[in-house]
C-alpha cells in the first residue's frame, strides 16, 4: 500500500486546496493516473497514483490540505480495511505503531508559526524582539505592530482589544453581511503583495512614439494570422525590454538583503501578468532573448490559453527575471504604478496605444502615443539609472530598423 501525501512543490507553498476528485473512493486506479485536482497558490495541479491498486480518498472536496497531510492511499482491498472516505489521520495498525514507536525515540520540538507582515518583521527586527516570545492577537493569532511594542514597553499581553469601528459597524448589520473566504490564488496575491511592500520602490513614468510600432504590427498581423499566430504589440515590447536589460543589466537582478548583495542574472525570463478567472498570475517566457517575435507570440497565446482553462502548470510561472504588465490590454488606463514582483527589482507597466499629438522633423501630427511607467527598487538602482533604462526602451520601441529587424 502507498501513502499519497500533499509534498512540498516548492515556491514557498505550504498547502493546497482540494478541488476535484477524478476518481469516486473505491475506484481501481493505474499508475500515474492523475486521480485529484489540488489548487495552489500557483496553479492548479493533477497529482497521480503512485501505483496500481484500488484508491481509499483521504481529503474530501473543498478541504484544505497542508504539506504532509495524506491525500489518499492506493493499495489492495485487504490493506485499506479499516480506512474510512474522509479520514486522513487514519492508518492501518501496523503503520501507526511504527509511527508511535518512532515518536517515542525523538519527538522533535513543535516550532509555532509565526504569522506577521514584513513591516511588523522589520520592526521586531530593529527593536532586537524574538517574534517566537511574542503573542499574536491578531486574526488566527497574527502578530500584530502593538503586539511588539507592548512587550517593549512591558505592558501586559492578550489584553482584549477595543473592537474597531469598521467591527463595531459589522456587528451592526450582521444580517447584511457575507465573509467569503480568500481563494488559494488570492492568499497568494495577498501575501506577494505585502512583500513588495517592504521594497522601497520609485517610479519613472514616460511616452512611447509607437507610430512605427503600430504601422508594423497592422502590416504583419495578416501574415502571423495565416500561421495561426495572433500578433499583437506584445512580442515586440519584449525584445525592447530584453534589450535595455542587457544594456542596463541591474534591472535584471534580484537583492538579497541578508548579505547585501546584488545578483546579477545571465538569463531572460520575462514574466507576463495575466489576468485568470481565479486572481492574477505571471506567467513566463523563458529565454525571451533567443525566441524569434512570431514564437513568442504563439507561446503568449498558448500560456493565456492555459489560463483561461486553468491548465497552468508551476513550471510555467515560475523562475522570471523581469516583469511586464499589459494594462492596455484591459483597455483603459493612461497611466499607473504598477507593484514589483519579488524577488525581481522592477516592473513594467505597459498602456493603451492612443491617438495623440507628437512631434515629427518639426511637424505635429496625429501619431500612436504608449504610455509606459517603470516601478524599481531603489535600493538597487536609482532615478537615473531609470531614466536610463526607460529611454533605452523607448529607443528600440521608436526605431523603424530594430523594429523592421524583429518583424
Amino acid at each position: 500500500m502507498k501513502v499519497l501525501k500533499f509534498v512540498d512543490i516548492g515556491e514557498g507553498i505550504t498547502e493546497g486546496h482540494v478541488q476535484k476528485w477524478l476518481v469516486k473512493d473505491g475506484d481501481t486506479v493505474k499508475e500515474d493516473q492523475p486521480i485529484v485536482q489540488i489548487e495552489t497558490d500557483k496553479a492548479v495541479v493533477n497529482l497521480p497514483s503512485p501505483i496500481n491498486g484500488v484508491v481509499r480518498i483521504g481529503a474530501r472536496e473543498n478541504t484544505t490540505v497542508k504539506v504532509g497531510d495524506v491525500i489518499a492511499y492506493v493499495g489492495e482491498d485487504s490493506e485499506l480495511q479499516g480506512i474510512k472516505e474522509g479520514a486522513p489521520q487514519t492508518q492501518p495498525a501496523v503503520q501507526k505503531q511504527a509511527v508511535q514507536a518512532r515518536e517515542e525515540k525523538a519527538a522533535p520540538p513543535v516550532q509555532k508559526e509565526i504569522i506577521a507582515t514584513p513591516a511588523v518583521r522589520h520592526l521586531a527586527r530593529q527593536l532586537g524582539i524574538d517574534l517566537s516570545k511574542v503573542t499574536g492577537t491578531g486574526p488566527e493569532g497574527r502578530v500584530l505592530e502593538n503586539d511588539v511594542k507592548a512587550l517593549t514597553l512591558g505592558q501586559p499581553q492578550n489584553v482584549k482589544q477595543v473592537p474597531k469601528f469598521s467591527e463595531l459597524l459589522e456587528e451592526k448589520h450582521a444580517e447584511e453581511v457575507e465573509r467569503v473566504p480568500l481563494s488559494q490564488t488570492r492568499k497568494a496575491i495577498a501575501k506577494n503583495m505585502e512583500a513588495s511592500l517592504a521594497i522601497p520602490s520609485a517610479a519613472h513614468m514616460d511616452l512611447v512614439n509607437a507610430t512605427h510600432l503600430y504601422d508594423i504590427v497592422k502590416r504583419e498581423r495578416p501574415n502571423a494570422e495565416k500561421r495561426g499566430v495572433k500578433l499583437t504589440f506584445l512580442p515586440f515590447i519584449i525584445k525592447a525590454v530584453v534589450g535595455a536589460l542587457k544594456e542596463n543589466p541591474r534591472f535584471n537582478s534580484s537583492y538579497d538583503r541578508d548579505r547585501q548583495e546584488i545578483i546579477l542574472k545571465k538569463y531572460y525570463n520575462i514574466g507576463l501578468a495575466a489576468e485568470a478567472p481565479d486572481g492574477l498570475k505571471v506567467v513566463v517566457i523563458r529565454g525571451a532573448d533567443r525566441k524569434p517575435i512570431l514564437e513568442i507570440a504563439k507561446e503568449i497565446q498558448e500560456l493565456h490559453e492555459k489560463i483561461e482553462k486553468q491548465t497552468i502548470t508551476l513550471d510555467e510561472m515560475r523562475d522570471s527575471t523581469f516583469t511586464i504588465t499589459n494594462i492596455g490590454s484591459l483597455g483603459g488606463g493612461f497611466l499607473s504604478v504598477p507593484i514589483i514582483n519579488p524577488p525581481e527589482i522592477a516592473i513594467l507597466g505597459v498602456h493603451l496605444i492612443r491617438d495623440m499629438p507628437v512631434v515629427e522633423d518639426g511637424k505635429i501630427i496625429v501619431g500612436k502615443v504608449l504610455p509606459i511607467s517603470l516601478v524599481f527598487d531603489h535600493r538597487v538602482v536609482d532615478g537615473a539609472e531609470a531614466v536610463v533604462f526607460g529611454n533605452t526602451v523607448i529607443k528600440y520601441l521608436e526605431d523603424p530598423e530594430f523594429l523592421e529587424m524583429l518583424g
